[in-house]
């Protein structure tokens, strides 16, 4: 144990009581030659938020001093929220006032307020920004003749950068830049920055996604050391590389990804037994080249995933690897880590193994062709697979047999459409459709979730730590609200303290085929907590599985990465009592990490689809279109197209009458008419408008 955790575990006592450098010194009995060497110490575990010094000169632990440690989320209105480190609070508002300079994504300490009158929500006040999130802001310059403002794009920085004229380094009005901050605000005090790269005019081509790109500080070149590595990396399988793994060569194994995948880290094969079912998900070996504390680790580390933007992919791992010799590619021998499950007849798990390999691929399959065989019947497609349709028949029997379980024990399906954009050449966006979710994506899920669930279990039982995808209890408030909003569709939650995710399937099943399906699947998952990584095992609730992990990407994940490093070591019995401590604290450090950057790369991918979608329908002003309401408020009804596109009819907009929410029906009715718009209604709508900063679609009924 550290001197720091050692501290730390003092001060968590429950008979502490907060204490001057002097009696610290005292009760631990410390030598006072040592005394700087306890002040340093307290002060890296105060710079870290891990204690709190008040004003008296006293330290204690940020709970027992009634203070929340968290990050701060910000909002257009120049309020924000605190989403606190520990998963039990909830978030708490954080008004302009008591914001006390803090800035968006900060790491903060807040100390909790007695809401104001009538108020439920929990207040608090910034007492001290712990760790400032942004070094650089995307916006727009906006030019003065002795001063510049740079605009955020990111509406959640509510504060304009204030440049000085010496500063603006030639950039014109209009332009898109990247602003370094080098003053924070003050109470009364915008930010002051420095405009240290002009990324160009908003029109120009590409310059929207590089925007996006910058935004998020997306690493789109790997380091020079990185590069190095990855030249010592070979192009082909070696003799050497096959040592202590199990030979699949000769198997019918296969990939089954999108057309555009190149990074394919997964691969499936299928035997019929006597019994029932054999399964093989083969899983590209990348730690066995991506060495640990390497240039390539500490890159992919910081990356924490790939990012799949509208128009291009940022990979967390070099391409001479992600697309290359860890892509399961056809044809080719490859490295894995297979995960052999057999399964009898109705599904059940009889008996597992997991092991290093070596395969090789027969096919790289899509989607669209597992679709044509097993859903559409195509016989071109059957006859150019045909030693293979026995294989894939298997596999659709046992996914089918394996969603029944899964529902059988609670496991929620949201079947939400998701829009695909279709760009040309030059980035401009031509189309958007459906994204289709059929028998073939649902194979490569079921069988992926198999392989997660076995090896969480299978560490889980050794008691080694581990990386777990956990997906915690919804809160009791938020499912309250979701039974009123659920109330006035007609539909009954039945009970709201530990609930089941069973009572929420039932609902999803309910609203299956009807037009309200997609809306009671949004505020259903809504309704839920963000899904994360932990070294502490807590259980799936949207699975309804007890345990579960990331194990199959590893190309694209890194706590995949992670989990391999892991089984490798077990399965050569290379963890020992100092290795299990060593461990503990490397997947809690990586699980932080990876969550952040699994919500970063989320948020930058959602933007750049919202904005080739803005930028789509902006082409499309003035055309007609066939609607389903998606959504009703008092200000107006939400409207969604056949292609998931998505935008709002204001009431300002509806002149035939003037119009009223029912909240009780759900309904925004007209005073005169009666004419009366529920979720669900088919509408005629124009495109009347497109902001396109917004991301926001506006049209008004036909």
């Amino acid at each position: 144990m550290s001197f720091s955790e050692y501290l730390l575990q003092f001060m968590k006592e429950q008979a502490y009581k907060p204490m001057t450098e002097g009696e610290l010194l005292t009760a631990l009995n410390i030598d006072p030659g040592e005394k700087d060497f306890l002040i340093k110490t307290l002060n890296s575990m105060e710079k870290q938020g891990l204690i709190v010094k008040n004003r008296r000169g006293r330290y204690g632990v940020p709970e027992k001093m009634n203070l929340i440690i968290g990050q701060l989320e910000g909002h257009p209105g120049g309020y924000g929220f605190l989403l606190p480190e520990n998963p039990e609070l909830d978030d708490i508002y954080v008004s302009r006032e008591d914001m006390n300079g803090a800035m968006h994504g900060d790491m903060v300490l807040v100390r909790p307020k007695v809401p104001a009158k009538g108020s439920s929500k929990a207040e608090g006040e910034v007492v001290r920004i712990l760790k400032r999130s942004l070094k650089t802001v995307v916006g727009t310059v906006e030019r003065g003749k002795q001063y510049s403002f740079v605009v955020p794009d990111d509406k959640r920085i509510f504060y304009d950068l204030y440049v000085p004229k010496e500063k603006t380094n030639g950039a014109k009005n209009g332009q898109k830049v990247v602003a370094k901050i080098i003053e924070w605000p003050q109470k009364r005090r915008n930010p002051v920055g420095e405009i240290v790269e002009i990324l160009g005019y908003p029109e120009e081509p590409g310059i929207d996604i590089l925007s996006i790109i910058k935004k998020y500080d997306l690493p789109l070149d790997f380091p020079e050391k990185v590069q190095k590595q990855v030249q010592q990396i070979p192009d082909e399988v070696l003799d050497e590389d096959l040592v202590d793994r199990e030979d699949f060569r000769n198997q019918k194994i296969i990939t089954i990804d999108g057309e555009d995948a190149k990074d394919l880290d997964d691969a499936v094969s299928i035997e019929v037994t006597d019994g029932g079912y054999r399964l093989g998900v083969h899983i590209a070996d990348v730690s066995y080249y991506v060495k640990e504390k390497s240039p390539l680790d500490i890159e992919a580390l910081k990356r924490g995933c790939s990012v799949y933007l509208v128009d291009r992919v940022i990979p967390m791992l070099p391409p001479k690897l992600s697309n290359g010799i860890c892509s399961l590619n056809p044809r080719v021998d490859r490295l894995t880590m297979s995960v052999i499950i057999d399964f009898d007849k109705e599904a059940n798990i009889k008996s597992y193994k997991i092991t290093p390999s070596v395969i090789k691929t027969c096919e790289r399959m899509t989607y669209t062709q597992v679709n044509k065989i097993l859903e559409d019947k195509d016989q071109e497609m059957i006859n150019r697979f045909k030693y293979l349709l026995d294989d894939l028949t298997a596999m659709r029997e046992l996914a089918e047999k394996l969603t029944q379980k899964r529902f059988a024990r609670g496991s929620l399906d949201f079947d939400i459409e998701e829009a695909k954009v279709i760009l040309d050449e030059e980035g401009h966006p031509v189309d958007v459709k459906k994204e289709e979710r059929r028998i073939g994506n649902r194979i490569i899920e079921e069988f992926m979730i198999a392989a997660n669930e076995v090896v969480a279990e299978h560490i889980f039982w050794l008691k080694i730590p581990l990386i777990y995808r956990i997906h915690e209890d919804p809160d009791d408030e938020k499912i309250r609200s979701l039974k009123e909003f659920l109330y006035g569709l007609g539909y009954t939650l039945k009970g709201t303290q530990n609930l089941k995710p069973k009572s929420l399937q039932q609902i999803l099943e309910k609203a299956k085929g009807k037009p309200e399906q997609r809306l009671v699947n949004t505020m259903l998952l809504r309704s839920l907590k963000q899904a994360r990584y932990s070294g502490m095992n807590s259980g799936h609730f949207g699975l309804a599985s007890l345990y579960y992990t990331h194990f199959t990407s590893p190309i694209r994940r890194y706590p995949d990465l992670i989990v391999h490093r892991i089984l490798r070591k077990q399965l050569n019995n290379e963890i020992d009592e100092k290795q299990e401590k060593k461990l503990s604290k490397m997947v809690e450090k990586v699980a932080k990490i990876s969550s952040e950057r699994e919500r970063i790369a989320e948020e930058a991918e959602r933007e750049t689809v919202d904005l080739k979608i803005a930028e789509y329908m902006a082409s499309k002003i003035g055309e007609t279109y066939e609607a389903i309401v998606s959504g009703v408020t008092s200000f107006g009804v939400f409207v969604e197209l056949d292609n998931t596109v998505e935008g709002l009819v204001h009431v300002s907009n509806m002149e035939d009458d003037y119009y009223h929410f029912n909240e009780k029906s759900m309904a925004l009715v007209g005073e005169r008419t009666g004419r009366t718009f529920r979720i669900g209604d088919k509408v005629k709508v124009k495109v009347e408008h497109v902001n396109m900063a917004e991301r926001q679609i506006d049209f008004v009924l036909v």
